[in-house]
């Protein structure tokens, strides 16, 4: 993980210094896998409104098309024959989506472009919990798994990605996870504060209000190291060996026409440098973790062969 950060590094230094080549993004089209308002939705109309504002691109249009966890929009972005140049928004629950639907369609099919932002999960107790630490916690699990309950979003998804590392790193049976669905925010937090479920996660942004206020007690978060302004441990500082960004991205044709792919890779590079980007990012409590096409094609086979071992070990494959 530390190469993870220095390429990031390295990545932004780069991104300035690269040529621009924006005469054939002409009637871009934005591609978000998903409904409106989400993260896809949301990094895609960041993008549309930074492209617009450099010029990098004309007349660009954003299309939402959900369904199947993002393997939909994937599925069309792939098979679809499509005369303008297009991009389409990625991230890791798509990864753990293609698995989950057996789609015949998988990232191998597109052509990663960037990775773009990362929001890392806080897991949270109410403010009444038993459990004051994450040890505490850990202690319970092992003596009766079945007495913790784990709220999360889907089967497969960033939340019951990081919950089975957590169990891996305690020496457990990811297996014997009391795995509760929670199919919004809002019932993330009610679930946890009306002590329906044991734990929960989420984006910290979602859960930030509560826990400053007390209302929710933040365990770790599962950040790499220590992030500035957040008051929260990080699960390697207590001892366990978990990681997880939930991350966002973006791909483009695996055979693009004529310099499309250059001008593509000008234009986002680019995007990331500028101040509304950041700005972007820091309102929504995201981080950069911007790569460029050679570096984030490792990064993605990585994520995809450590996301199939974790559905493995959860028994979701």
């Amino acid at each position: 993980m530390k190469k993870f950060f220095v390429a990031m590094l390295t990545a932004g230094a780069l991104a300035a210094s690269v040529s621009p080549g924006f005469a054939q993004l002409e009637r871009l089209e934005i591609i978000a896998p998903a409904g409106a308002g989400g993260g896809y939705d949301q990094n895609a109309r960041i993008t549309q409104a930074i492209f617009q504002q450099y010029e990098l691109a004309t007349r660009i249009q954003v299309e939402n098309q959900p369904g199947a966890g993002g393997t939909i929009g994937l599925a069309n972005y792939v098979n679809s024959n499509q005369r303008n140049p297009s991009i389409l928004m990625v991230g890791l629950s798509l990864v753990g989506a293609v698995l989950t639907n057996k789609s015949q369609v998988t990232l191998d099919d597109t052509y990663p472009l960037a990775l773009l932002s990362g929001e890392y999960q806080p897991i949270v107790v109410k403010a009444d919990s038993p459990f004051k630490t994450l040890d505490d916690l850990v202690a319970q699990f092992k003596a009766d798994p079945g007495s913790v309950s784990w709220g999360g979003s889907g089967p497969g998804g960033s939340d019951h990605l990081m919950y089975g590392l957590l169990a891996k790193a305690a020496g457990m049976d990811p297996k014997q996870i009391n795995y509760v669905v929670l199919t919004s925010g809002g019932e993330m937090l009610s679930g946890v504060m009306g002590g329906h479920v044991t734990v929960g996660t989420g984006g910290y942004s979602e859960l930030a209000a509560q826990i400053e206020s007390g209302e929710l007690r933040a365990l770790a978060i599962g950040a790499p190291e220590p992030i500035e302004g957040i008051n929260i441990p990080t699960f390697i500082e207590q001892g366990y060996d978990v990681q997880l960004v939930n991350w966002r991205a973006v791909v483009s044709n695996k055979d693009p026409r004529g310099e499309e792919r250059a001008a593509l890779e000008a234009a986002v590079a680019k995007m990331v440098t500028t101040p509304e980007w950041q700005a972007a990012l820091d309102q929504r409590g995201w981080q950069n973790i911007y790569m460029p096409p050679a570096e984030f094609a490792e990064f993605l086979k990585s994520e995809q062969a450590r996301v199939e071992v974790l559905f493995k070990d959860l028994g979701l494959l």
